[in-house]
């Protein structure tokens, strides 16, 4: 018998039976957070529990999986070495505790792999190294030769050299880019949390955990509360954020309770988690860049009609958007948005933003005589469109 746990405030369904198994999947990225790597109080690494943890990675190693790991701890680890005092750094004081961490902490997973004679390879990546097309590609090779040869990379975000401007700020939402950049079916979030609440749990008693979110609504993004703690920049807004990324790109996604001695272990056990749902067609991967660019570099707004015909498959005509936003230039990603402002995909724009400012809410027809010359007949073609969620909206 099938147990359903219906949840009021959103429209999600949880069908036990539909939960995945942690054993098939093969390709599949963990993020862990300073917070779960680093103790707080003395600045130092959880020796035991990365252990425990590393046996978990064993157990996947040897069935066949292929695992990466995007691991936080080199700023926790490196303030500590150079006696930075406790609270916020300023950029080039995280920039040197960084530089100086990031050693211990590649050393201790090399360390704790070696124990499995699994052999470690380390990663740092830049914001651009998962934006920019080249370089992306740049970067999926060479995590792709390290999987080949049985390797695990250890990836982090190059802080010694990233600014405020160009990072990501937390990587929740790197391991979703790496996940889609790799081909990943599944990115396992490490937390100080079990899962997904219908509200923060630490404010309000009444908060109810969810198993399974089959697609990521607007009301379930409203169920995520802010930043965790000092050491660490995530929080279940990230993970929810990193969800979005991930499931578009064709990964499943987990948070799961990193506090406990083997955590992966805990949860094929049958300990409590949130499992985040991908859409059964996979997804290029010139689809999953587009779904997962973290910064648009514009947005358009679309009417009804034109996001149901987008819903069906096709591409975005001048005449369906209603505004544009944003200093864009022909190949950009920019985000589409739906009547009510809300995200309903992302794809590359055609026009520059000026010549896509004259021709929005035209007809194709007009293209010419307002640009003075042909043009593209599409704004965005569907081909370098990918849309978020699955249904199709009714006619009024």
């Amino acid at each position: 018998m099938t147990d359903v746990v219906a949840n009021p405030v959103a429209p999600v369904s949880v069908a036990v039976s539909r939960v995945p198994d942690l054993g098939r999947f093969r390709r599949i990225v963990i993020k862990v957070g300073s917070s779960l790597l680093v103790d707080r109080e003395r600045g130092r690494l959880k020796r035991s529990w990365l252990a425990a943890l590393v046996h978990d990675i064993a157990r996947l190693h040897d069935r066949g999986a292929e695992v990466i790991v995007v691991s936080s701890g080199a700023i926790a680890l490196g303030r500590t070495v150079m006696q930075l005092p406790p609270g916020p750094l300023k950029l080039e004081e995280s920039q040197a505790a960084a530089a100086v961490g990031q050693i211990a902490l590649a050393r201790r997973w090399t360390e704790a792999l070696a124990v499995h004679e699994i052999i470690a390879g380390q990663i740092l990546l830049t914001f651009s190294d998962t934006e920019k097309r080249r370089r992306y590609l740049h970067a999926r090779a060479t995590i792709g030769k390290l999987l080949e040869l049985k390797a695990v990379p250890i990836i982090n975000e190059n802080d010694s050299v990233a600014t405020s401007e160009i990072r990501y700020g937390d990587n929740d939402r790197l391991a979703a880019r790496v996940a889609t950049m790799v081909g990943a079916d599944l990115l396992i979030l490490l937390s100080d949390v079990d899962g997904l609440y219908t509200a923060p749990p630490s404010g309000n008693p009444h908060a109810r955990h969810i198993p399974l979110v089959d697609e990521i609504t607007p009301a379930i993004e409203a169920m995520a509360g802010g930043a965790a703690s000092e050491i660490s920049r995530g929080g279940m807004r990230t993970k929810v954020e990193a969800g979005k990324i991930a499931t578009a790109g064709g990964a499943c996604m987990m948070i799961a309770d990193g506090r406990v001695d083997s955590p992966l272990g805990a949860v094929m056990a049958g300990a409590r988690c949130t499992w985040f749902l991908s859409p059964s067609n996979p997804v290029t991967a010139r689809k999953k860049w587009i779904a997962g660019t973290l910064q648009p570099h514009g947005v358009l707004h679309v009417d009804a009609g034109a996001e149901r015909a987008l819903r069906r498959g096709a591409s975005l005509l001048p005449a369906g958007v209603r505004r544009l936003e944003g200093s864009f230039h022909r190949g950009d990603a920019v985000s589409v948005r739906g009547p009510d402002g809300h995200e309903i995909g992302r794809g590359l724009i055609g026009y520059d933003a000026d010549e896509a400012g004259l021709i929005a809410g035209h007809s194709t027809q007009d293209i010419e005589a307002l640009l003075g010359r042909g043009g593209r007949a599409t704004m965005v073609h569907r081909d370098d469109l990918v849309l978020f969620g699955r249904e199709v909206p009714e006619e009024p």
